[in-house]
């Protein structure tokens, strides 16, 4: 199958510390490759795939203090996947919305990835009118908002299985992973390993929008004796920082969509204590792979119940729902039957 996989422009695929929808395309777009397709990645030329690179732009415009107006690049990116769309059999946008007036006039079938979150009001009109747009959410839970969206399926995002390594033995410490900010419930993983008793190490990425957070709220929190601020952390990185830790603390103030972090823990072995929110209940099997919750005082008392999980249990779990073969697989099945609907002739009314 010839494939288009239309990548954002912001991070490199794969991404050099934190992106999370550039590093699904990069492990999707190899995977695919892996399994014999000919696949194309749209993406910036600082990327690294063993797909065909079409670069768009030198390097990733999160990178270049040069690049004032993303959307301009974008709109390069859009022309030329125009003028190459006759090349696939499927194009594959990670776009959010940008592209879908553009997508009607493509010469191939597409579907549209929504990476985000999706209980934006705004959102609401544009799916009225762009109804049509074949879709896919990465969660059950994501797509609620937009029931009138055009969702072609759930699928949830992977992992190469040899991407973490199994650690079999519990650390002596808690980990907090991913991007300072209020919803992301750092200010609570602080409380939370506090209480227990135990060490919370943070591994995390400060964006300057949450700048004035992090120095308001969250910095005076580090001083305390019990919190470790690593930093931000790129991907090798991550193996020993989240195999090493007893859990991962996720208390999220959001719905969120997937939650990349979550998996990868379960890729090393690592149990996940989670709030109750967005995915979280899809990802997790509570009491097997870790513990969902509703409350700090819960998350604190879930610690305590950590000896109760197998670390066997968590990489086995990974290894049948949140494999890249596996995400890749449930694509194909997409782009199958997208194809498909193409080729039948439309009925006469």
């Amino acid at each position: 199958m010839r494939i288009a996989q239309v990548a954002p422009l912001h991070e490199s695929v794969p991404p050099k510390l934190y992106g999370g929808t550039e590093r699904v395309v990069s492990y999707l777009t190899e995977e695919l490759c892996r399994l014999g397709h000919e696949v194309t990645l749209y993406a910036s030329g600082d990327s690294t795939t063993a797909a065909r690179l079409k670069a768009v732009c030198p390097a990733a415009l999160r990178l270049d203090p040069k690049i004032k107006d993303p959307l301009a690049h974008h709109t390069v990116l859009l022309d030329h996947l125009l003028a190459d769309a006759h090349q696939y059999d499927i194009i594959h946008f990670h776009l959010d919305y940008i592209h879908f007036p553009l997508a009607r006039t493509l010469a191939a079938p597409h579907v549209t990835t929504m990476h985000g979150r999706l209980d934006l009001p705004d959102l609401a009109p544009l799916f009225d009118r762009f109804h049509d747009m074949p879709v896919v959410s990465i969660s059950n839970d994501q797509r609620r908002p937009l029931p009138q969206a055009n969702w072609q399926a759930t699928v949830y995002n992977g992992l190469p299985e040899d991407l973490h390594r199994f650690h079999p033995e519990p650390g002596s410490y808690l980990a907090f992973l991913g991007r300072i900010s209020p919803e992301k419930g750092i200010v609570q993983a602080i409380e939370i390993a506090g209480r227990a008793g135990m060490e919370l190490r943070v591994a995390a990425k400060i964006d300057a929008a949450d700048r004035a957070y992090y120095e308001k709220v969250v910095k005076p929190l580090f001083r305390q004796p019990h919190v470790t601020f690593v930093g931000e952390i790129n991907e090798q990185q991550k193996n020993r920082f989240l195999g090493e830790a007893a859990a991962l603390l996720f208390p999220i103030d959001w719905p969120e969509p997937f939650g990349m972090v979550m998996i990868e823990a379960l890729a090393c072995g690592t149990p996940v204590i989670a709030f109750r929110r967005g995915s979280v209940p899809e990802v997790l099997e509570n009491g097997a792979t870790g513990f969902v919750v509703e409350t700090i005082d819960e998350a604190v008392r879930a610690v305590g119940r950590l000896g109760l999980v197998s670390r066997q249990r968590c990489r086995r779990y990974f290894e049948e729902r949140f494999s890249a073969r596996r995400m890749a697989e449930g694509y194909l099945a997409v782009y199958e039957r997208l194809l498909l609907s193409r080729r039948q002739p439309r009925l006469a009314a």
